[in-house]
């Protein structure tokens, strides 16, 4: 629901620091990423492409929910526009009461959600992987039941990391889930020769649980003494708690569709031969990484800013656009080699990440297929994050919320038509649909990513990134991936780690050296700040 903009007093938005603040949002996203690749380079060393490794992924994904749902995204956009905003205008008691009013909502919340998760695991389970049977189904459900407490945990984390990007602290909230990662790594480290793959499985899940409790007790003391004036409470009508939660209910849907659609995409590849569904999810992870480094950063790192903005209409809209249009070249710029890479290079960077123990050259085939097919969404997913944190600084959840239905209905119909009779049209193995979902959301994410920006047009003008820009971002790209391409193709057979900085290091360095050349400013900017570290 929309909520009208005050007129007040305009400051000035703190421009100059913003890319310092996407810094620290990308340190931390990236050790929690590293850490979560080390974690599922892990798994996939003890479980390969089985069955198991199908239960363990399904099982992780459905107490998820309430991440998802509760969690970061949603809090994001209904908690931390309003918080900021009274941070913005020196009203700390506020702002401390409104933050105690929603974490105790929260937490009322999570008590409840887990009871029932963990009472309706079975159903949950037949319900999202209905093509699951005998030993997975109930590997799956023992491992719901197991994860639903420490997901209520990770949740309170997003409170936390609400209250600590409000006040400008990003590294801590962004990099705490290493404790998480570290923690499932540590218990399959530990007992990983010693144990069925079954019974390791388990051990994962209370590894998460122990974990969740790490990232939670990293975060709130900080928490606690930045909100120091808080006190349990919980304060209905008090205006400023009545606009979260009044914005709290279109981001909850909307960040529910998201969730349903990438859940549509688990139930469809439940349906597909065995493997499909852990080695969608292997592919998911290399999807998402891009996504988290650059295009989360920046997201999480303007939202607080322009949640801040403050002045008449005019003003608001023109600081909006001043900071979404930076943004949108910084994470382009980024992104696109990411997606040529997965498209072109995504064998080597699998084989590099997963290929070990009871993970095959066969199995890196096959995400490298269904990695591929993510990429061509992976522009327009990222881009799009941008454009909705847009309007969450605008107190609208609703726009987002509308376009998210439009991308689901678009996701579902066309899995459906790739996943099942398009590998038969095409006379390929039927396991191969998981590609065709891959597929069917990177398109599905195009529409939703074309919504989001003309919708701004009439709020806060145009702010696009200009098709000079892009062409030569791509041709930057195409023409780094052909050389890398062409040294793939003469290497001998080497360890896929090795093969990875060979063909990897080359591509980056070419991509960033024609961007220069091509008259790219973030190409050239970023290549001066390395000659002056190397100058030192």
């Amino acid at each position: 629901m929309s909520t009208a903009l005050p007129e007040l007093e305009a400051e000035p938005a703190p421009h100059a620091t913003s890319g310092r603040w996407a810094v620290l949002v990308g340190a931390g996203i990236l050790l929690s990423r590293l850490a979560g690749l080390v974690r599922e380079r892990v798994i996939a060393h003890y479980f390969g492409n089985s069955g198991v490794a199908d239960a363990l992924r399904a099982s992780f994904r459905i107490p998820n929910l309430l991440q998802n749902l509760f969690g970061e995204g949603v809090l994001s956009a209904s908690f931390i526009p309003v918080y900021a905003r009274l941070l913005a205008g020196r009203d700390e008691a506020e702002a401390d009461r409104v933050a105690a009013s929603v974490g105790a909502a929260l937490a009322l919340a999570m008590a409840l959600a887990v009871a029932v998760g963990m009472a309706t695991a079975p159903w949950l389970v037949d319900l999202v992987a209905p093509g699951f049977s005998g030993d997975r189904r109930l590997l799956t459900v023992s491992m719901v039941r197991i994860l639903f407490p420490g997901v209520g945990l990770l949740v309170l984390s997003a409170w936390c990391l609400g209250i600590l990007n409000s006040h400008r602290r990003f590294f801590l909230s962004y990099a705490a889930p290493v404790l998480w990662n570290l923690v499932i790594i540590g218990t399959l480290l530990a007992l990983g020769g010693r144990r069925s793959a079954e019974s390791l499985a388990i051990a994962a899940a209370w590894g998460a649980v122990a974990g969740s409790v790490a990232q939670l007790g990293v975060q709130l003391p900080r928490t606690l003494r930045l909100a120091s004036g808080m006190r349990p409470e919980l304060r209905w009508r008090d205006p400023q708690v009545a606009t979260v939660f009044r914005n709290f209910g279109p981001a909850f849907v909307s960040r529910g569709v998201v969730q349903l659609s990438a859940y549509v995409d688990q139930l469809l590849a439940s349906l597909l031969p065995i493997g499909a569904v852990a080695a969608l999810g292997y592919a998911q992870t290399l999807y998402t990484l891009p996504v988290s480094l650059f295009g989360m950063a920046v997201s999480a790192a303007e939202l607080p800013a322009m949640s801040s903005a403050l002045g008449a209409h005019d003003e608001v809209a023109r600081q909006l656009q001043e900071r979404l249009r930076p943004a949108l070249r910084r994470v382009a710029f980024f992104i696109v080699p990411s997606a040529v890479a997965f498209a072109a290079l995504g064998d080597v960077v699998t084989g590099a990440i997963y290929q070990t123990g009871r993970f095959h050259h066969d199995d890196v085939i096959y995400v490298w297929g269904i990695l591929a097919c993510s990429a061509v969404g992976l522009l327009a997913s990222t881009l799009a994050r941008l454009y909705a944190s847009t309007w969450y600084a605008l107190r609208d959840t609703t726009r987002p919320l509308r376009f998210a239905v439009v991308r689901l209905l678009a996701t579902t119909g066309l899995g459906v038509l790739f996943a099942f009779p398009a590998p038969g049209w095409l006379g390929i193995d039927a396991r191969w649909g998981a590609a065709g979902l891959a597929l069917a959301a990177g398109m599905a994410g195009w529409v939703e990513f074309a919504l989001l920006r003309r919708s701004l047009v009439p709020r806060i003008g145009r702010a696009t990134l200009g098709h000079g820009f892009l062409l030569r971002l791509w041709a930057s790209a195409g023409a780094a991936g052909a050389l890398a391409w062409g040294v793939k193709l003469v290497l001998p057979g080497l360890p896929p780690v090795v093969a990875a900085v060979l063909i990897l290091g080359p591509y980056g360095a070419l991509y960033f050296a024609v961007a220069a050349l091509l008259g790219v400013p973030e190409s050239r900017a970023l290549l001066r700040r390395v000659a002056m570290r190397l100058g030192r």
